[in-house]
């Protein structure tokens, strides 16, 4: 049902796409408007990963400059039955992390400095677990195109502002105007529902893969705390990127809450705890979830994580 939904969505974002194209240049404006979009999808396709590692700065690590994190993601990779992704590490406080790639055999998933230290390791597990999740439902090509074409219907629709769109079309200039303003917030909705849909998918994914759903749901409530209080500079100058992460990195700004780009934190952590309920584990008031430091393991960000 969730694949069936993304889908509709993804649907629904070309026509809004081809939509502005016409409201802005009439049949010509559609064709080029399509023609675009997918150029811009076929270039984000081939080099989304490489683009996204380098907006935020992350080094690649192996298993001799990081033998704790990537023999983990080793291991889950082979739990779940997929290729082992590349692994980085970005250099921020904020705990948090993504995966991106365009299929399960060109693939990356980065975990913070801040993630690695302030965690534990089941819950490092859980994290790298439902990033690999991302990847195994090939949501991270899913949301590069997305996010391509959410950018590019604003980029069009701020074209308006020059070009003045087709004067001929039955909404006059009245509907230029409304393209200008409404596109980019029904695209941007558009974006938000589609990731928040493929987060809890992930959620179900990541804790069906490391089999440890409360700890992943421990992971969830102490990143959404420190998230909240500590910036993450390479997020803020891309924002764009932030529905890839596993929390939003722009918490810290109220700016970005209208168009949220993920579910809430306290909706998925009950799912988990639905999902531990299921498995037989036990529910998630049985951990102590206390400061920013709780649960570290001995090793932080500079010994065997990298």
């Amino acid at each position: 049902m969730a694949t069936v939904r993304t889908a509709m969505l993804l649907a629904a974002m070309t026509a809004l796409f081809g939509a502005v194209g016409l409201m802005l240049g009439g049949g010509t404006g559609l064709v080029l408007a399509l023609l675009f979009a997918g150029g811009m999808n076929v270039f984000a396709w081939w080099s989304s990963d490489s683009m996204v590692l380098r907006m935020h700065n992350a080094r690649p690590v192996d298993a001799q400059s990081a033998p704790g994190l990537v023999t983990m993601v080793a291991r889950l990779a082979r739990q779940a039955r997929m290729p082992m992704p590349k692994v980085y590490i970005i250099d921020s406080p904020q705990p948090n992390a993504f995966a991106t790639g365009r299929d399960p055999n060109h693939a990356a998933v980065a975990a913070t400095t801040g993630l690695l230290q302030s965690l534990s390791q089941d819950e490092i597990e859980g994290v790298m677990a439902h990033e690999l999740a991302h990847i195994q439902n090939r949501d991270t090509l899913t949301m590069t195109i997305t996010a391509t074409l959410a950018g590019a219907i604003g980029m069009l629709a701020n074209f308006a502002l020059f070009f003045r769109g087709d004067r001929n079309n039955p909404l006059g200039i009245v509907g230029i105007l409304a393209t200008m303003i409404l596109a980019p917030l029904a695209a941007g909705l558009v974006q938000m529902a589609i990731s928040r849909t493929r987060e809890y998918e992930a959620d179900r994914g990541g804790a069906a893969i490391s089999g440890k759903p409360l700890a992943l749901a421990s992971a969830l409530k102490r990143i959404e705390g420190l998230a909240a209080r500590t910036d993450m500079n390479s997020a803020e100058r891309n924002p764009a990127t932030a529905h890839m992460f596993i929390i939003n990195p722009l918490h810290a700004h109220a700016h970005d809450k209208l168009f949220s780009t993920h579910p809430s934190t306290a909706n998925r952590i009950r799912a988990l705890q639905q999902i531990a309920q299921e498995m037989g584990k036990e529910t998630l008031s049985r951990i102590p979830v206390t400061g920013a430091g709780a649960g570290r393991g001995s090793s932080g960000a500079s010994g065997p994580w990298g």
